[in-house]
């Protein structure tokens, strides 16, 4: 028999009163029990009330409307997309435009934040007031103003196509965003994109072996040459044997606007800029506190060793200060995806515009959309974290921590 089992009743009724009432005993049960009530009395009137407004406004619970017809365009899509198709494309279109600029603001924060940390670091005075001033003025002034500074100020100001500043003769910016040359597959492409692809993964394992020798065995192995030629001489190679991948549609000024390219609206150019310009403020002082956390002596056992200070902040002290960075910038990369939610101040076709806006207002299923709009930005949040979890764990278990 169990434990549990083998107990007389009067032990059971103890750990219950125990369990539930703590030290107020049967009169905390009883407070738990009124508590829980009162929840499922809440509950039970906030579903009544929600069915009565659905009836009166004959709105039919469900996901049903996801089939039919959304009736309206999207400026922006990374899938094909037209006004016939259903709100459940529009769902999908909302959500990658979500996720790509998501994506490209903590590519460039981070990039950001690490080198204006590096900034305020350095023994430069110039660089180092830089720095300050940067984040000092940048993280003071509200997201929403900074993106319509960007989105109003800067880039409407630019000039119309007719007279939009070249880059180069091959992209153009203009205030109706930036036209890029746009790449169209080839016969190799497949070939190509598979042995760039091997050749990634094998620089990254010769980076990792060479990495190991260095700090198990002091042994140093040159890898450059291979990765050389993983990464560009297999490519040729594969251009050689199976013909060019892709080629290069450049646009072309016709009448008042461009054709051909690929254009970058730009509603997601403001966006992006103020979202990773923002964010990077906020990460260059965690990156900067994480770097003083490193005892300066590991700087001055770099230097005797002969390193230089770029090689010892590679090397030793920013992946001893990785296990501090990581946790505050997890809060950044989700804090960073949250305020993409703003881009329904410049219309940018986000999954709150889109869908919990205009996909909304035309259908009035409120709950059904908010709760899958609330559900989509906790699922992205949760894979943040549990990606910077990992991380952070094997960083500490490469730290012997």
């Amino acid at each position: 028999m169990s434990t549990e089992a083998r107990k007389p009743p009067a032990q059971i009724a103890l750990k219950i009163r125990r369990i539930l009432g703590g030290k107020a005993g049967w009169n905390g049960v009883a407070v738990q029990f009124a508590f829980a009530a009162i929840l499922g009395w809440i509950g039970y009137e906030i579903v009544s009330n929600t069915r009565a407004n659905l009836e009166n406004q004959h709105i039919a619970a469900g996901f049903g409307f996801l089939r039919n017809n959304a009736g309206f365009d999207v400026n922006q899509t990374l899938i094909s997309y037209t006004g016939s198709d259903t709100f459940l494309r529009v769902f999908v279109v909302g959500l990658l435009n979500t996720l790509v600029v998501s994506v490209v603001g903590i590519f460039f924060s981070t990039v950001i934040g690490f080198i204006v940390a590096l900034c305020r670091l350095s023994p430069n005075w110039l660089l180092s007031r830089v720095g300050e001033i940067y984040v000092e003025i940048i993280r003071n002034l509200p997201l929403l103003f900074q993106i319509l500074f960007w989105y109003l100020a800067v880039l409407a100001a630019l000039p119309n196509p007719r007279q939009s500043i070249s880059l180069l003769g091959i992209a153009f910016i203009s205030n109706r965003g930036l036209v890029i040359p746009s790449p169209i597959g080839g016969s190799g492409l497949v070939p190509f994109l598979a042995v760039l692809a091997l050749g990634i993964v094998a620089s990254l394992a010769l980076r990792i072996h060479a990495r190991s020798a260095l700090f198990q065995r002091g042994q140093v192995i040159r890898i450059w040459p291979s990765v050389l030629v993983l990464l560009f001489g297999l490519p040729l190679a594969t251009i050689l044997v199976f013909g060019l991948p892709f080629t290069v549609e450049l646009p072309q000024l016709k009448g008042f606007n461009f054709a051909g390219g690929s254009r970058i609206i730009p509603e997601f150019v403001a966006l992006t800029l103020a979202l990773s310009t923002y964010t990077a403020a906020f990460i260059a002082e965690i990156v900067r506190a994480g770097i003083l956390s490193v005892h300066k002596g590991q700087m001055e056992a770099g230097s005797s060793l002969g390193l230089s200070r770029g090689a010892t902040l590679r090397l030793i002290v920013v992946p001893q200060a990785m296990r501090v960075i990581v946790p505050p910038l997890t809060n950044q990369y989700l804090n960073l995806t949250k305020n993409s939610s703003l881009a329904v101040a410049i219309g940018y076709p986000d999954l709150v515009s889109v869908w919990a806006g205009t996909s909304l207002s035309q259908t009035g299923q409120a709950i059904e959309i908010i709760a899958m709009t609330m559900g989509v930005y906790l699922l992205i949040s949760l894979l943040t974290s549990a990606i910077m979890s990992v991380y952070g764990w094997r960083v500490s278990r490469s730290l012997g921590a």
